[in-house]
């Protein structure tokens, strides 16, 4: 069960502050349709890149589907190319496929991109995952 102190943490505690992506938000869309050609595309702003606390035998099998043990959660959308979510909304992704070029957190389906600072917790599963949208 997750604790209102888990979820109080992970978004309120202290973190790690990430830098994200400086430049203009052109340009990180243009660096990433040449990384992800194709892929759907979320840019997000106030974000938290979630260190997922495993067992050894989760870690496993998420390594094994090709996987990383983290999450991201983005208090503000900027843009969504596929319109799945309306700028301002938050949102909460999958289990992360890649983390590259220190600013796109990608998943299965969509590369997040993650414009200025952010900052990077650790967290369990119940809590980074007890959130959503309804």
């Amino acid at each position: 069960m997750v604790t209102l102190e888990e979820i109080s943490q992970l978004f309120y505690g202290t973190g790690e502050e990430v830098p994200g992506w400086e430049g203009s938000q052109e340009d990180l869309i243009a660096l990433t349709a040449k990384a992800f050609p194709g892929k759907a595309f979320c840019v997000v702003r106030q974000w938290i890149l979630i260190d997922l606390t495993v067992t050894p035998d989760e870690k496993e099998k998420l390594t094994n589907l090709g996987l990383l043990p983290m999450t991201l959660f983005a208090h503000e959308i900027v843009l969504d190319s596929k319109g799945r979510f309306q700028p301002g909304m938050w949102v909460r992704s999958n289990f992360g496929k890649s983390f590259t070029e220190g600013c796109i957190f990608e998943t299965k389906n969509t590369a997040y991109l993650l414009l200025a600072a952010g900052q990077r917790k650790e967290a369990s599963l119940a809590a980074a995952f007890s959130m959503s949208a309804g």
